[in-house]
């Protein structure tokens, strides 16, 4: 009986949760970027689609709605980041070989790369702990949470983008 009770509670307090569909599109951080005059306004944009989701979405300036907006902007700066990493650690490992064949003993950029990505996810993770833990256990810190790695992630994703362009 008892476990019967845990399950029906769990189910009705994921309910709402559940039931609140997210409205999102990465339109608005994409229109923000292409718009920019300097790249070092950069910054500016992120978030922007995460704030139009909270219009868009029934509810999307609760707890639940808030922390859903950014989640989805998150994942939209992850995949860019993946998808930047991959090509920054492609570039890496060539330009490793070319200097393995002069004989260069030069340090290896594709495990630099590799270790800089491993210690900024620590470091994140760290920074967003920390932020969370500003909200002194109140339900502001979900979203507060979620937020700090949407910002992360997207300031990382430009590092990455722009490794070794010069911009």
């Amino acid at each position: 009986m008892n476990r019967f009770i845990i399950i029906l509670f769990a189910a009705l307090a994921a309910g709402p949760a559940a039931a609140q569909e997210v409205v999102f599109s990465p339109a608005a951080t994409e229109a923000c970027l292409d718009g920019l005059s300097d790249p070092a306004l950069f910054t500016t944009c992120i978030g922007a689609s995460a704030n139009q989701c909270m219009e868009d979405t029934q509810g999307g300036w609760s707890t639940v709605g808030m922390s859903g907006c950014y989640e989805q902007e998150r994942l939209y700066w992850d995949a860019r980041l993946n998808a930047a990493y991959k090509e920054v650690r492609a570039e890496a490992k060539k330009m490793d070989a070319e200097m393995a064949e002069i004989g260069s003993s030069a340090p290896k950029q594709a495990d630099a790369l590799r270790d800089m990505q491993r210690a900024w996810i620590a470091y994140r993770d760290a920074t967003c702990d920390y932020e969370r833990s500003l909200w002194g256990g109140g339900t502001g810190g979900g979203p507060a949470t979620v937020s700090c790695h949407m910002y992360m992630t997207a300031e990382q994703t430009r590092y990455l983008e722009t490794a070794g362009f010069g911009e």
